[in-house]
C-alpha cells in the first residue's frame, strides 16, 4: 500500500487506553438489566440474553487464557475509526495470549455467509492503524436475521474453530448482532456475539454508550467545509449557502457542527416534529431570518439542513407514506412514460397530499418517486432538500417583495455533505476511542461474555479515567413496527429538545441570526497542543458538564 505521508505519521501514533485496560482485567457485574421498553416481549425473544448484568473492568490478578479464534465484521456504512477497533481487538487478543487469532468477514455480514474471509495477521493490522475507512475487509449492509444466514455463519465459524465473533456496526447491525447472539446461545454452539458501536449520525447512544465512533470525527470533517464556506460567504457577501448534512433519523450533526460554526439557521428535525411545522412554516421561518439579515445591509448567509428533515414535517411525513404504499402496489411505475407520471401520481394520492405533492418543485416531488430502499422507504438522500427549501424561500421572498415587504437579493448555492466524513482519518478522539472499544471487546470475549455490546464511558475525562465494560444489547431494545410487522430493535437516539446542547443551540441561535459571528474551525488537528487536537465534540461536552 503507497502511504501519504500523514499516514506514515499517523502510523506511529499511540492510542490511549483506560487504566484498567493496561493490565490484567477483573470484570464487576452490576445489577440485573432490562429492555428500555416492551419488557415482557423483549424478554420472550430473547430468554438466553435478557436481563444480563452490566460489566465494568477494573485491574485485576494475571491469569492464563487458552488460545481461541475470533471473527470480525464491519458492517453498515463507513465511520471513521473502525480499524482502529479491529487494531484494538488485535492488540487485545494477542495480550491475553499469543497464539490467539483473528479473521475478518469480507464485506460485511455477508463475507459470513457466503464463507469470504481472510485472516489479519500483525503486518495487515499495521498498514491500518488510525487510517479512515472500512477497506481493510470492506463493509456491507446484508442482514443477519434468517435462520439459514445463522446456519450458513456457524458452518464457517466452526470450520475456522472461531469461539466469539465481534459485530462492528450501528443500530440495525447490533440488533442483528443481539439476534444472532440468542440464536448461538439457545443453540449451545459455545460462539459469543460482542458488537461495537459505530455509525456517525449519532444515534445510537444512551446511558452507557456515550457516542457511537466516527461522530467525532465526522462533525470535524463537515465543520471545517462549513467554516470554509462561511469564509466564502462572508467575504463574497452575495450567496445563501443551503448545507445539507447526514442524519437520516437525528439531528445530531446538524446540531453540532451548528454549535461548532456558527451558521446563520439550523434546523432541527426534532423540533419541527414537536412544533408540529408544517413546510409552509419552514419556510416562512428561513425567510424571515433572510428579510431581516437584509435590511441590515446582509444578503447572504447559511442554513444547515439535516437530511432527514422532510420525514419530521408532519405533513409531507403523511405525504410520503402514501407515496410508499402507492409505490409498493404499483410495481410497473417506472414504465410510466415519465411526462406522465406527476400526474399520474396526483390522481392516485388522497386529495390533501395531492395538493402537497403538486406543491413541490418539479425536481423534488420526481425524487419523492424514486426507487425505495430495501424497507420499501423513501431514500432521503436523494432528495436535494436543500433545493426545496431555498427554491421555496426564494418564492415566499417574491411574494412579499410584491407587497413591498422585501427589498433584498436572493442568490443561492447548494451542498450536500455525506460520503466526505465517512471515511476521513480519525480524529485523535476516534482513534482512541474506538481502539478501546476494541481493546473492550477481546476482553468481554476472554470473560466469556455474549450478547453485549462493548461501552467505554467517561471520555470527556483524560484517557486514563475512561470507565471500559460492557452492555447487554437488550438493554437498549424496544418493539417498533418494521416492513409491516413489530420487529425487536435497538431504540435510536434522537436529539432530546430538553438535553444541554439543543439549549445551548436555542439560547444562541437568535443572536447567530442576525449577527454575522461565524467560527472557522479549521482542518482537523493531529498534532499540536492537547486543547485542539484532543478535545470532544461540544455535545459530548455539554452533555457531561
Amino acid at each position: 500500500m503507497t502511504k501519504s505521508a500523514l499516514q506514515i505519521a499517523r502510523a506511529a501514533y499511540r492510542p490511549k487506553l483506560p487504566k484498567a485496560l493496561k493490565g490484567a482485567v477483573k470484570a464487576e457485574m452490576g445489577e440485573a438489566t432490562e429492555s428500555v421498553a416492551d419488557q415482557e416481549i423483549i424478554k420472550s425473544l430473547f430468554p438466553n440474553t435478557y436481563g444480563m448484568p452490566v460489566i465494568r473492568f477494573t485491574e485485576g490478578q494475571k491469569r492464563e487464557y487458552p488460545a481461541i479464534n475470533v471473527g470480525v465484521i464491519l458492517s453498515g456504512g463507513q465511520a471513521p475509526g473502525g480499524h482502529n477497533v479491529i487494531s484494538g481487538l488485535f492488540d487485545g487478543l494477542k495480550t491475553l495470549n499469543k497464539e490467539n487469532r483473528l479473521f475478518g468477514f469480507i464485506l460485511g455480514p455477508g463475507g459470513l455467509v457466503a464463507h469470504d474471509y481472510m485472516e489479519l495477521t500483525a503486518d495487515i493490522i499495521d498498514e491500518y492503524r488510525n487510517t479512515g475507512g472500512f477497506d481493510m475487509i470492506g463493509s456491507g449492509r446484508t442482514k443477519l436475521d434468517k435462520v439459514d444466514q445463522f446456519e450458513k455463519g456457524l458452518e464457517i465459524l466452526r470450520k475456522l474453530g472461531i469461539s466469539a465473533l465481534v459485530i462492528i456496526g450501528g443500530d440495525d447491525s447490533n440488533t442483528n448482532a443481539c439476534i444472532l447472539a440468542e440464536y448461538y446461545a439457545a443453540k449451545k454452539t459455545g460462539i459469543q456475539v460482542i458488537g461495537c458501536p459505530k455509525t456517525i449520525d449519532g444515534d445510537l447512544k444512551n446511558e452507557m454508550i456515550e457516542t457511537s465512533f466516527g461522530f467525532d470525527t465526522a462533525c470535524k470533517v463537515y465543520s471545517e467545509v462549513i467554516g470554509n464556506i462561511q469564509r466564502d460567504c462572508n467575504s463574497a457577501r452575495k450567496y445563501w449557502h443551503f448545507i445539507k448534512l447526514m442524519g437520516r433519523s437525528a439531528s445530531h450533526i446538524a446540531l453540532e457542527c451548528a454549535l461548532q460554526t456558527q451558521p446563520n439557521v439550523c434546523l432541527i428535525s426534532e423540533e419541527i416534529e414537536a412544533k408540529n411545522m408544517s413546510l409552509d412554516d419552514v419556510v416562512t421561518y428561513i425567510a424571515r431570518i433572510v428579510a431581516d439579515r437584509a435590511a441590515a445591509g446582509h444578503n447572504f448567509g447559511t442554513v444547515l439542513i439535516p437530511e432527514g428533515v422532510i420525514e419530521f414535517i408532519p405533513a409531507l411525513r403523511g405525504l410520503i407514506a402514501e407515496l410508499n404504499d402507492l409505490l409498493a402496489k404499483n410495481k410497473d411505475f417506472a414504465m410510466i412514460k415519465k411526462s406522465a407520471q406527476r400526474d399520474w401520481v396526483i390522481s392516485k394520492l388522497s386529495e390533501k397530499n395531492a395538493k402537497i405533492y403538486e406543491s413541490l418543485p418539479s425536481g423534488v416531488a420526481k425524487q419523492l418517486t424514486l426507487d425505495r430502499d430495501p424497507h420499501g422507504n423513501v431514500q432521503v438522500s436523494q432528495i436535494e432538500t436543500e433545493k426545496l427549501l431555498s427554491e421555496m424561500v426564494g418564492r415566499k421572498l417574491a411574494e412579499w417583495a410584491a407587497e413591498g415587504k422585501y427589498t433584498g437579493k436572493f442568490a443561492t448555492q447548494h451542498h450536500f455533505f455525506g460520503y466526505e466524513g465517512r471515511c476521513a482519518a480519525p480524529s485523535n478522539y476516534d482513534a482512541d476511542y474506538c481502539y478501546s472499544l476494541g481493546y473492550t471487546a477481546s476482553m468481554l470475549i476472554a470473560e466469556g461474555k455474549t450478547g453485549y455490546m462493548s461501552s467505554v464511558r467517561n471520555t470527556t475525562a483524560p484517557a486514563d479515567e475512561w470507565i471500559a465494560g460492557g452492555v447487554p444489547i437488550t438493554m437498549m431494545m424496544n418493539m417498533e413496527r418494521r416492513n409491516g410487522e413489530m420487529k425487536p430493535v435497538i431504540q435510536k437516539a434522537l436529539v432530546k429538545l430538553d438535553g444541554a446542547p439543543f439549549k445551548e443551540f436555542a439560547a444562541q441561535r437568535e443572536r447567530w441570526a442576525i449577527e454575522t459571528d461565524y467560527v472557522y474551525p479549521g482542518p482537523i488537528q493531529y498534532f499540536g497542543p492537547s486543547e485542539v487536537c484532543d478535545q470532544p465534540t461540544k455535545t459530548l461536552k455539554l452533555e457531561h458538564v
